[in-house]
């Protein structure tokens, strides 16, 4: 039990240290930091991918392919949140699509 119970204090201690860390960046190094941490994300993805090919029972495949699933989505949604964010750095004339014209 007390194995259990070290993980789970490690993991509440470093969701407060994540959580401080985050808080205290300026909104201006948000676009970076989330560039990072989708190519750590992108790491963990092919780590998935990894555990997956090596799964043998029925639970494990469930549990591998659920990993890739959720790593997958959580690349991609990263990657559409940072196009966004880059979006807004963008002047109003470079965001307009279309045949309309800027107003002066």
């Amino acid at each position: 039990m007390g194995g259990i119970v070290g993980l789970l204090t490690i993991f509440v201690l470093a969701v407060f240290v994540g959580f401080e860390v985050i808080s205290k960046v300026p909104s201006i190094l948000h676009t970076p930091l989330m560039s990072g941490s989708n190519a750590i994300h992108g790491v963990i993805l092919v780590g998935a991918m990894i555990v997956l090919s090596g799964a043998h029972g029925p639970l494990e495949l469930l549990l591998g392919f659920l990993a890739v699933l959720l790593a997958t989505v959580n690349v991609v949604g990263g990657f559409v949140v940072t196009d966004r964010m880059l979006e807004m750095f963008k002047g109003r004339g470079a965001r307009r699509t279309g045949g309309e014209e800027p107003r002066p």
